[in-house]
């Protein structure tokens, strides 16, 4: 099977030659002066002209077209690739292996709530989606210890933004996906990490996405905690806002709950 760029030059190739032969011969065959062959010959050339540019217009549209169809496959395998990677790291991680998605789910319809869309809603939600991906460099002895941690412990944890931003920063499809996981720790006071980061300092994506989880962290049994009821953690978040949260975030979360909410059990990501 010819390679679309061969199939293209071949078509063009067999029109024009075809144009070349014919439309001569017909030129010869019904005119005879010097002047009227000139003109004919010279509509002929734009006539061509405007046919080929059609007709590449169509072939190249085409090409595109398929090209385009290939790149959205490619992008939903990589998309589905990391769906299953993570889903596994949260099974790995004693989690439900759900909580990676649900979050995704709320931190797309929040970020469309707020007029996200396009290329910039897919690099959030692939962020959202590996949010905790840094946490595959830290040893499970500490990552799923029932008990309180030591000072030494959570600082190894703390670690995890910068593993999920260098192993990101080198994969071309993930780079603009770097905000979520490097900055959803940080805090609206700056009391967190990994910079210390205060207000607007955190990128708009990882300020939204730490109010989303945060609330679907207390709402699940950890190894190290027990669950929230639903009515404690509304009222932690409105607490905190101002103090470790973007308030606006938190107005937006409340005001829009109940859609954000049934969003986590939608059931495609992308």
């Amino acid at each position: 099977m010819l390679k679309p760029y061969y199939r293209t030059v071949l078509i063009y190739l067999v029109f024009a030659s075809c144009w070349v032969y014919f439309s001569d011969s017909l030129v010869g065959l019904f005119f005879h002066t010097k002047e009227m062959i000139i003109l004919v010959q010279n509509l002929k050339g734009f006539v061509f002209v405007g046919i080929t540019s059609l007709l590449l217009l169509s072939l190249l549209r085409t090409d595109f077209g398929r090209i385009e169809q290939i790149n959205h496959q490619l992008r939903q395998s990589y998309d589905q690739t990391l769906q299953g990677w993570v889903q596994v790291m949260d099974i790995r991680h004693e989690e439900t292996g759900e909580h990676s998605l649900r979050v995704t789910r709320m931190a797309i319809k929040m970020a469309e709530l707020m007029g996200i869309e396009g290329d910039e809603l897919t690099w959030l939600a692939r962020g959202a989606l590996m949010h905790d991906a840094g946490k595959v460099g830290i040893p499970d002895a500490i990552l799923i210890k029932p008990g309180r941690l030591t000072d030494e412990e959570r600082a190894i944890v703390q670690q995890h933004p910068l593993i999920a931003r260098d192993m990101m920063w080198d994969i071309e499809f993930l780079k603009p996906s770097v905000d979520i996981p490097y900055g959803h720790h940080e805090r609206w006071d700056g009391s967190g990490y990994p910079e210390g980061l205060k207000g607007t300092e955190t990128p708009l994506a990882a300020r939204m996405f730490a109010v989303i989880d945060v609330y679907d962290a207390l709402l699940e049994e950890r190894v190290y905690k027990q669950p929230w009821s639903e009515a404690r953690v509304l009222e932690y978040l409105e607490e905190q806002a101002g103090t470790l949260f973007d308030p606006e975030m938190i107005r937006l979360f409340i005001d829009h709950y109940d859609e954000i909410k049934a969003s986590a059990k939608q059931r495609s990501l992308f």
